[in-house]
């Protein structure tokens, strides 16, 4: 456990770094948020939470659809991000620290349970897919979001893993969860059928230098690699790598970077028995 806390202290360090708000408006990616919204269907009243909200991924939009939302991350500078972007959209929100593996509320509270590219990230999925299945009331509705590791952002962690500190074993790999089968197992038991969906959102950068500097200095964990490599003498070789990648997926004459970001949809409702 010792081993536990000490890797999740830094996971919050490292989500602090760069400008992920920076990073979710450059790609557009707030827009997967609303879609997740949409599908796992809102209403006007229903008590909602996020979690691993992030910025306010799903938070905000789920709050424009008359929901009353909470937002729940272990990073406190990503909620304080969150707040001022509810201010100036215009919606209440509740934002409150805490983790994806010990949600801080009660069995069942909430009527709607979403997580856009957060949950992902937290180490153990097992404890997570139970806590969010714990905290989902009889018959409310549960919806995540999170990239395949057959799309282009598969084919973008993998690139980055080799210049990144290798987890410990007990961290499971943050892409299983944009496998059917995989997702499937997490909630085997459960009391929460499962149905999928493989959606896309598409990607572009004025450039493949400009790619390779958005997630090295805006998206947490790869400006922490980056500041790393360079302390160490390994950036060029890590610049390089994620340089031929972008080349790889650039789907446009070369002016512009553009590639389609496949992530799965995972929605479900829980048994009223």
């Amino acid at each position: 456990m010792h081993g536990l806390t000490a890797h999740k202290q830094v996971e919050r360090r490292t989500w602090a770094t760069g400008d992920y708000d920076a990073m979710m408006r450059t790609e557009g990616l707030y827009a997967v948020g609303a879609r997740l919204v949409d599908a796992v269907g809102v209403h006007p009243g229903e008590t909602v939470l996020d979690v691993a909200c992030g910025t306010g991924n799903a938070t905000i939009p789920a709050a424009q659809a008359g929901g009353q939302v909470t937002g729940v991350d272990l990073t406190p500078e990503l909620l304080e991000v969150a707040g001022q972007r509810a201010t100036r959209a215009g919606v209440e929100i509740a934002l409150r620290e805490g983790d994806a593996e010990q949600l801080p509320f009660d069995d069942g509270h909430f009527e709607v349970v979403v997580s856009s590219f957060g949950s992902m990230f937290a180490p153990r999925h097992e404890v997570v897919a139970d806590e969010l299945v714990r905290v989902l009331a009889p018959g409310g509705r549960l919806g995540v979001a999170s990239w395949t590791p057959d799309g282009a952002m598969g084919e973008f962690f993998r690139a980055a893993a080799p210049h990144l500190p290798t987890p410990p074993a007990f961290v499971d790999p943050p892409l299983g969860w944009g496998q059917e089968t995989y997702v499937q197992e997490l909630f085997e038991g459960t009391g929460v059928p499962l149905r999928f969906a493989r959606e896309h959102w598409t990607i572009t950068h004025p450039s493949v230098a400009a790619a390779v500097e958005c997630y090295t200095t805006l998206f947490g964990p790869l400006t922490t690699g980056r500041q790393l490599a360079e302390d160490e003498g390994r950036w060029p070789a890590f610049e390089a790598d994620l340089t031929a990648l972008f080349e790889g997926l650039d789907t446009t004459d070369g002016r512009e970077v553009t590639f389609p970001a496949e992530y799965l949809l995972v929605l479900g409702t829980k048994d009223r028995s």
